[in-house]
């Protein structure tokens, strides 16, 4: 009975990775070894910033041997995301997971590093994150780790569930020698607004802030237990911040109906609105709270 569940269990496995395998192609952009890309739409295929060192003539090699070449259609790289586009391209994009991943859950990831094909690591959930700053100055709302094997060339891989579907892009290229793994509500955002705009629009607002402790008689104007919000310390000339009529010493508590505590928290908010949309932002100001409408810029 155990032996007749493992085979079960291995089978199961092996038909999620041939399924994923047909949205995972190999990515031929650097002088080292190539990378793995996961196919976005019929002819466009997300990978790893990091690993694209030219534009054009990036060749991509196809679940069926085949190699076709390809542009690029633009990058982000504050969070190692790039989009290339390909010539004639008819691909199948992966099916995505309909929930969140788990802790403790299993997972696998996957590379086409090289033209032997697909390559598998088994693994578990093994930590859920973010937001958190990257090297590269940008900020990741959420990242995933798991303890699946980092291969080389794994990077711009997909990270799949047991049953097959996507649960985000993994890469090396945001963590030294540690394979961290982008969730897919992020990516999928990320590579629409690449593949409309060539860049990530990303919101501007043009203030500096520190968190400060509020006492109890601002948290009863308020009407809710918050322990702390934003004190504004300066605001950049002529930015959507000033121009709504917000001033050095308001204390940002609110961005869209939600409590702001910190400057991680609000730079959150603003990615969630987006550059150009108009967010209500929630202040104290003289120990009342108000409510400005804020349009955002674009950084």
């Amino acid at each position: 009975m155990m032996n007749e569940t493992l085979a079960t269990l291995s089978n199961a496995f092996a038909d999620s990775v041939e399924t994923a395998g047909k949205s995972t192609v190999m990515v031929n952009g650097r002088r080292r070894m190539p990378s793995t890309g996961i196919v976005y739409a019929a002819d466009l295929v997300i990978t790893a910033n990091h690993t694209i060192e030219r534009e054009d003539d990036v060749k991509i090699t196809l679940p069926d041997g085949n190699s076709i070449s390809s542009s690029l259609a633009g990058r982000d790289p504050a969070r190692d995301i790039a989009l290339l586009r390909l010539k004639n391209g008819h691909l199948v994009p992966p099916v995505n997971a309909k929930n969140p991943a788990r802790i403790g859950e299993l997972v696998l990831a996957l590379g086409r590093p090289d033209d032997n094909g697909l390559q598998a690591s088994l693994g578990v959930v093994s930590a859920i994150g973010g937001p958190v700053r990257t090297p590269m100055g940008g900020m990741l709302d959420k990242y995933l780790r798991s303890d699946t094997v980092p291969f080389p060339g794994f990077s711009g891989g997909p990270l799949i569930s047991a049953d097959g579907s996507l649960i985000g892009m993994n890469t090396s290229g945001l963590a030294m020698e540690t394979l961290i793994t982008i969730p897919v509500e992020l990516l999928w955002p990320a590579a629409q607004a690449l593949a409309d705009h060539g860049h990530i629009r990303r919101p501007y607002l043009g203030v500096r802030s520190q968190t400060v402790h509020l006492a109890a008689p601002q948290q009863e104007q308020l009407g809710r237990k918050q322990d702390s919000g934003l004190l504004l310390v300066s605001l950049d000339e002529n930015s959507p911040a000033a121009s709504a009529g917000l001033i050095v010493g308001d204390i940002v508590v609110g961005v869209n109906g939600q409590s702001m505590v910190d400057h991680e928290e609000l730079q959150v908010a603003l990615n969630s609105a987006g550059a150009g949309s108009q967010v209500p932002i929630e202040v104290l100001r003289g120990g009342k709270p108000t409510i400005f409408q804020v349009t955002l810029g674009e950084r």
